[in-house]
């Protein structure tokens, strides 16, 4: 089961990708229900699931249909609502990052959704990033049995909106970019916020539970071409050949072309899976 935001339904539409060739026809199924989407191959009593709490905790942006709120407020130490979908997993497979980077301060809630609570506190957004990957840290050492379930937790996957931040000043977005940056020893800024990865890296490897922090960032910064770009879809369907025409405010450089990056994600967490059976 892959756990997060739209990243890792990213990479969980790559992992579906990856292994139905292999199943006959009307051997498996896909099948959605709320913020949980569910794979099955029936030859091998087999599931490669999704489950949608873009923050892993509690928040007001749960909804997999009205999600769209630029209000983003959390509830840092509320997870069970989330976490009952995610136990006796074989493999666990989280992130959060994207939906991270909309402020520089994160909205907190003071009390409950549940008990119709709307005042809330700003705090800084590693801080309260910390916070939320601690409470995540404590449902896996509470939660997760290491006989039968293994953890990974991705780092975060970077955005391509600047071109100016690979030297192409006449560039727009990732549009139109058709090779990767190919001088690597140069320094590359494309605003990844470092900090979060410093406290993922940290969180995974203090916890009491094996988890497998899957370094994705780097290697991922480099490829300014992979996005969808006006290749995507707004609201469910393809973009019009007028928005296509206008990728300075249609070009989506958050997401990734399949096939593409998130195979390789896929085989860094297969070799992984692999090494450690």
């Amino acid at each position: 089961m892959f756990v997060g935001d739209s990243l890792n339904r990213n990479q969980w539409e790559s992992m579906v990708c990856l292994v139905q060739s292999a199943v006959p026809p009307g051997r498996k199924s896909l099948n959605k229900t709320g913020s949980l989407s569910i794979f099955r191959i029936e030859d091998y009593n087999a599931t490669v699931e999704f489950c949608r709490p873009p923050f892993l905790v509690e928040s007001n942006s749960d909804d997999p249909n009205m999600h769209s709120i630029l209000n983003r407020i959390i509830m840092p130490e509320s997870i069970e609502k989330h976490g009952k979908n995610w136990k006796n997993v074989d493999y666990l497979v989280f992130n959060t990052y994207i939906w991270w980077m909309n402020t520089f301060a994160m909205k907190v809630l003071r009390g409950s959704f549940d008990e119709g609570a709307t005042e809330y506190d700003e705090i800084e957004r590693p801080v309260a990033y910390r916070r939320v990957l601690t409470t995540w840290s404590q449902w896996v050492e509470n939660n997760v049995d290491i006989n039968h379930t293994k953890v990974f937790f991705m780092s975060m996957s970077p955005l391509h909106i600047k071109s100016l931040d690979w030297n192409n000043p006449d560039g727009i977005k990732c549009a139109k970019e058709t090779t990767p940056v190919l001088n690597t020893s140069m320094p590359l800024s494309v605003g990844t916020d470092r900090r979060l990865f410093v406290v993922a890296a940290n969180v995974t490897q203090s916890i009491s539970v094996p988890v497998y922090f899957l370094n994705i960032t780097t290697l991922s910064e480099y490829r300014k071409d992979a996005h969808t770009s006006v290749h995507t879809i707004r609201q469910g369907k393809m973009l019009t050949p007028e928005q296509q025409a206008d990728p300075a405010t249609y070009a989506d450089c958050i997401h990734w072309c399949l096939p593409g990056l998130p195979d390789t994600w896929n085989e860094f967490l297969y070799s992984r899976i692999i090494s450690h059976s």
